[in-house]
């Protein structure tokens, strides 16, 4: 029982690390936003040149990144109180995710190290095809039904609705369309996908090697 417990807490550690590596890949991957930029015509909707919105893009993106910077403070986009507090919990989140990847990079090292000794190698092959199968799942949602998704993410994680932006008071919102959001959605899955793949394969190598 002790040992089912451990290889259950082992497969959680491993799906967290994977998960909040490709989350933090993800939300730092401007290229993404550089290309939307030009798929979702945002220069138009913003009125603003594409170096105008990046340069902003990245003062958003420090910010939320950096501890030390307090206050967010973007020169071609105002921001009312409501729209700079959702910022602040969003940074939150972002170094939530942070903690999240370093503890379980952590435990997955201890884990891994612990499979090795035992040659538990086996016992893996089940759950990672589980967990295969467990993006494939939120990617069909993604597609069907963003919108939903979306509006309960943020029931999850906000308990006020200051992250429902006015393009009046809160331009940024222009320049961040919920399109955008949608493609990071999917990056996430299609990455942890991928590396959920190659760790099943790197398993059952070697599972044949022992």
């Amino acid at each position: 029982m002790i040992q089912k417990l451990k290889y259950l807490l082992g497969y959680v550690v491993i799906l967290l690390l994977v998960l909040s590596a490709n989350i933090a890949f993800t939300i730092n991957f401007t290229p993404l936003y550089s290309f939307d930029i030009d798929y979702l015509n945002i220069e138009q909707m913003t009125g603003f040149s594409k170096d105008v919105i990046l340069d902003n893009y990245r003062i958003l993106m420090q910010y939320l990144n950096l501890p030390w910077i307090a206050e967010l403070k973007m020169p071609d986009f105002p921001a009312s109180e409501s729209g700079l507090f959702h910022f602040h919990e969003v940074k939150r989140l972002f170094f939530l995710d942070y903690a999240i990847l370093g503890v379980s990079a952590v435990a997955s090292i201890f884990f891994l190290r612990m499979v090795k000794k035992e040659q538990g190698y086996w016992r893996m092959l089940n759950p990672l095809r589980l967990m295969i199968a467990a993006p494939l799942v939120v990617l069909t949602v993604i597609f069907m039904n963003f919108n939903r998704l979306f509006v309960a993410f943020h029931g999850v994680f906000f308990n006020n609705d200051a992250w429902i932006f006015d393009s009046r008071t809160d331009p940024i919102i222009l320049a961040l369309p919920q399109d955008f959001f949608m493609h990071c959605f999917v990056l996430v899955f299609v990455l942890l996908e991928l590396v959920l793949v190659l760790l099943y394969f790197w398993v059952r190598r070697k599972v044949k090697i022992t």
